[in-house]
């Protein structure tokens, strides 16, 4: 199907595509006009194997401008249900509805919900937090990794799971002191968490819990919670309950919670989607295969009309269903422009909607096809898309740690010092173009340097200096992920953390561990109190306070750029908007004198200790740096 019979195909505008349950009835809405007819079946469970496994009878649709429609009387939450849908040319095909709201265990079956019956206690109550966007700090987790280790001090049957986020006092192996899990987090400063995909995905069988990982960038049923994670995968409203109490309990503890979404592609070729619409609904080459810009599925063709539509409805699904504060979109650069804009505006919509995080990677994996005059979210669209949607910087990235495709390859805190003239250009968010994009805030740009994606930024750290004993807490890879954190969250931008880069987060020089096994993902949370580590986590949560006292250095207040001081050789140092503090890097391995701007100054952050109460003694004139450090001074009033 080509861009021109695609958009000739009948466009449906209404909000109510899905099984829409009452307590009298439920309606049935099936978006295929290629269909020469549907039937709906019923059934008793998720599959034929479950006990009372039944048949419940069949049931012809009817069409009415591309809309297939059947309105079943009585309550029938619980219902798992299919669509039998057949063709003109005689072939035929089952589908999970494109719009299941939950389903049976795998993904099978869509079973019809009533959202209240899968509210936990207190769910009406439930708040998203008010975060200032100067204080935005984001987290990433994948959902077992975060509470799977067995000395996390939650209880057996949550680890891993939705709910080993909502105990609020856990500690290490229960001894009562040292916190875990979200008694951790809330101690530590960052203001949201990012969860990797916790929609349903293909490749864990949620019948075998804790025989397979992944990190679920496969997408099965884009609606549905993924069930592995829900104490019991086999009864659809379970899965429902157990994500809004693991979202409940982050917001009680002050924390905003993102969904990695991952709209870019379906895992397969003959997904449900393709089933419903066979042609439609993924991009192809002009030889009618399907594009792989992922490099792992079949991309989405997001510029076609209703394939934007469901991308809209989704997200606000989402939002709505689950009162999420942010998404993150894999591979953002395999949607067009005027679909993340459109998502925007539709976010935007929502009570305090304008508040709701969105950005996401401006690249793709590979090539791709857009049709109509798409164009791609990527850097260079910045011009076109809202300046409340972000993008990861790889820039910043790289040139603060080194290439990520190179594990030799260092950066400025780890032998380039050279790499410094783009870290002056990352303190201001690149708001001067120098690459080539431009942001119109500074809060479009991620700042950070570890992510799911290659290797932590300890691996990283060992590579390029060649060890291999990632354990061992040598002092030279410490002082380098010390300056590490202390650029990531002293310059412009939204920050954002890989879980568990705070204590040195180690997967053993392993750069990609998408299929586990658990034991190289899981968060050790004995690694985060051996006292070194313990050390390095209390200077990020320094500078994460820090960041919160002095919202300045986000720039998000402002469009004026930090002024930059006179250093010799590769040594940084600029004054925020404000005047109030004077921030510098030095990559040396050996101390080095600096200027300090007039005025009298104490430290707030060194080599070693990082906060919001100065200490030391007073400054004027000039001040000696440490090797391989951040040094932030305050300046002090007048009496």
């Amino acid at each position: 199907m080509n861009w021109q019979q695609a958009c000739e195909l009948p466009y449906y505008a209404g909000d109510d595509l899905g099984a829409i349950w009452q307590p009298e009835k439920t309606t049935f809405k099936l978006w295929a006009p290629t269909a020469a007819a549907v039937r709906l079946e019923f059934f008793a469970a998720g599959t034929d194997g479950e006990p009372g496994a039944a048949h419940l009878g069949s049931h012809a649709m009817t069409q009415n401008g591309g809309v297939w429609q059947f309105t079943r009387p009585g309550d029938c939450h619980g219902v798992y249900y299919l669509y039998h849908l057949q063709f003109s040319d005689g072939h035929t095909a089952d589908a999970v509805d494109p719009y299941a709201r939950t389903t049976g265990v795998n993904g099978r079956r869509a079973m019809v919900l009533d959202l209240n019956r899968a509210a936990p206690e207190g769910w009406q109550n439930d708040r998203r937090p008010r975060i200032p966007a100067g204080e935005t700090a984001v987290w990433e987790v994948h959902t077992a990794d975060f509470s799977a280790d067995a000395h996390s001090g939650v209880p057996a049957a949550w680890r891993g799971k939705y709910l080993g986020f909502t105990p609020e006092n856990t500690t290490l192996n229960n001894d009562g002191i040292h916190p875990t899990c979200l008694n951790y987090l809330r101690r530590l400063g960052i203001s949201h968490v990012q969860l990797q995909p916790i929609f349903d995905y293909a490749t864990v069988d949620e019948a075998c819990p804790g025989r397979d990982y992944n990190w679920g960038y496969d997408p099965l049923n884009y609606n549905t919670p993924e069930g592995s994670f829900a104490t019991d995968p086999y009864h659809g409203e379970v899965r429902v309950r157990e994500l809004r109490a693991m979202v409940a309990a982050l917001h009680r503890a002050g924390l905003g919670v993102v969904m990695d979404v991952v709209y870019n592609h379906t895992y397969h070729s003959d997904s449900w989607l393709e089933r419903t619409v066979p042609g439609y609904w993924n991009r192809r080459t002009p030889d009618g295969r399907m594009t792989n810009g992922s490099g792992c599925g079949c991309d989405l063709a997001s510029e076609r009309p209703m394939v934007r539509k469901y991308l809209v409805d989704s997200v606000l699904y989402w939002a709505k269903t689950y009162h999420l504060d942010g998404f993150r979109f894999d591979l953002m650069a395999l949607e067009d422009a005027d679909t993340m804009n459109a998502i925007r505006a539709a976010l935007d919509t929502l009570p305090d909607g304008q508040s709701i995080l969105l950005y996401g990677e401006p690249w793709t994996g590979g090539g791709t096809n857009y049709e109509g005059g798409a164009c791609p979210a990527d850097k260079g669209a910045l011009p076109l898309l809202s300046d409340r949607i972000g993008f990861f910087c790889d820039d910043t990235r790289d040139c603060i740690k080194g290439n990520v495709f190179d594990a030799g390859s260092a950066g400025y805190v780890n032998g380039a010092p050279p790499c410094g003239l783009n870290v002056l250009y990352a303190a201001n968010a690149w708001r001067g173009g120098e690459h080539g994009f431009a942001p119109k805030r500074a809060m479009q740009v991620v700042q950070y340097v570890s992510a799911h994606d290659n290797y932590t930024l300890w691996d990283k750290l060992a590579a390029v200096a060649r060890r291999t004993d990632y354990d061992s807490p040598a002092p030279d890879l410490l002082a380098q992920n010390r300056m590490a954190a202390g650029i990531c969250l002293t310059i412009c931008g939204m920050p954002f953390l890989q879980a568990g880069e705070e204590f040195a987060r180690t997967k053993h020089g392993d750069p990609n561990t998408y299929r586990g096994p658990l034991a190289t993902n899981l968060l050790d949370w004995q690694r985060a109190y051996t006292p070194e580590f313990y050390d390095l986590t209390q200077y990020y949560a320094g500078l994460l306070a820090l960041r919160r006292a002095y919202p300045e250095l986000s720039g998000d207040t402002t469009t004026e750029l930090s002024y930059i001081l006179p250093l010799p050789g590769w040594l940084i140092g600029f004054v925020p908007q404000g005047g109030r503090l004077a921030v510098y890097y030095n990559p040396e391995r050996t101390r080095q004198w600096v200027a300090l701007p007039a005025g009298r100054w104490r430290t707030l952050v060194n080599d070693r200790t990082a906060g919001t109460v100065p200490f030391g003694p007073h400054y004027r004139n000039a001040l000696e740096l440490a090797p391989t450090s951040v040094t932030v001074m305050v300046r002090e009033e007048q009496s």
